[in-house]
């Protein structure tokens, strides 16, 4: 049987192993930095838990091997310039943007795209990082070392921020699950819910957007969408070509979980129609201790990534899955996390079904 190596063995290649392993399929996260040379065997596919990565020992055996899925596809949506000019080449809706160029000057950043615009440098930059805010109230100017590596967008006073996961096979066949409505502090995502009633109006609107962009791609496995929600508008914020923080609460609430998707999607395996099983939410360990006195919590399960405990690191995440509405707002009483997390759990207690 083939082996389908991971590039990258962070928390979301430990996943993808867990998924595989019912399968029988044998998946091996790589660390980035092994000088080891694998043992590529010429029908084992390549896949990846992450956009870009650098040029290592260990990456260039993988990325160079004849199966690597999605090859092609990483470097164009790794590049917010180039990602961006996929969405407006395919027509989807985005921020307004433009690249910022060696002679962009702030004063034509307000007269092209308003008194408040957020600059996000074209590589890198996850949870807040890589973005710098220009305000005119603030006479703010743009740096000289974000002029050529950065974009301009203009900021959306949105109502929420979503996401769809979505799947789609090597026939093209493709399977969505509910759009998940999130929660961001200081640009980290805290808290997920899914799935939400209210949401079902937006499901095909958002289900053709990211189909649209995958049948272009001939993209191959899970991708995720993240959107801001202004009224019955969404507008794509960002996109990543794998399995996503979004996402973690199907593996509780679903019948099928993003991960066995991807693995199911990159190793030629049928897909099947997701079935949600309850309603769920998801909240990120981010710079927090392992704690076990949760597992009296009912209706939690936790995820541990077995980190190093850094402060605005992610640690690992607790999902949540039950279709008793008291039971859902009992757990969250009884959670006790640090600050921010109050903001976050009165967010869930709010949002979720009543």
């Amino acid at each position: 049987m083939s082996v389908l190596w991971v590039l990258g063995a962070g928390q979301l290649g430990a996943m993808l192993k867990q998924a595989g392993t019912p399968l029988g399929l044998d998946v091996r996260p790589v660390d980035i930095e092994t000088t080891e040379t694998l043992p590529l065997g010429k029908d084992d596919i390549v896949t990846a838990e992450r956009e870009e990565w650098p040029e290592t020992h260990a990456t260039k055996q993988l990325s160079t091997h004849n199966n690597f899925v999605n090859l092609a596809t990483f470097p164009q949506l790794a590049d917010r310039l180039t990602q961006k000019q996929w969405l407006d080449r395919l027509g989807l809706a985005t921020a307004p943007w433009f690249p910022v160029e060696i002679g962009t000057t702030a004063r034509y950043t307000y007269e092209t795209l308003g008194d408040r615009v957020l600059m996000k440098r074209r590589r890198g930059g996850y949870d807040g990082k890589g973005q710098y805010w220009l305000k005119q109230s603030e006479e703010s100017e743009i740096p000289e070392d974000w002029k050529g590596f950065a974009i301009a967008e203009q900021a959306i006073n949105f109502d929420e921020e979503v996401s769809l996961i979505g799947v789609r096979g090597k026939n093209g066949e493709t399977h969505f699950y509910p759009l998940t409505l999130n929660l961001h502090i200081n640009g980290i995502l805290y808290a997920s819910i899914s799935p939400l009633q209210r949401l079902n109006t937006l499901q095909a609107k958002a289900e053709l957007m990211l189909s649209k962009l995958m049948d272009a791609l001939d993209y191959v496995g899970v991708m995720a969408m993240e959107c801001f929600r202004v009224g019955d508008e969404l507008l794509i914020n960002e996109l990543a070509p794998r399995v996503h923080n979004s996402g973690h609460w199907t593996q509780s609430g679903a019948s099928i979980d993003q991960f066995e998707n991807h693995v199911r999607a990159v190793s030629g395996l049928p897909l099947a129609p997701i079935e949600i099983k309850s309603q769920s939410m998801m909240v990120n360990l981010i710079g927090v201790d392992l704690d076990y006195e949760w597992l009296n919590i009912k209706g939690l399960e936790i995820y541990w990534y077995k980190k190093e405990v850094r402060p605005g690191r992610k640690v690992g995440h607790l999902n949540f899955s039950s279709n008793n509405d008291d039971l859902l707002q009992g757990a969250l009483t009884k959670l006790d996390l640090p600050t921010p997390y109050n903001e976050a759990i009165d967010w869930l207690k709010i949002n979720l079904p009543k």
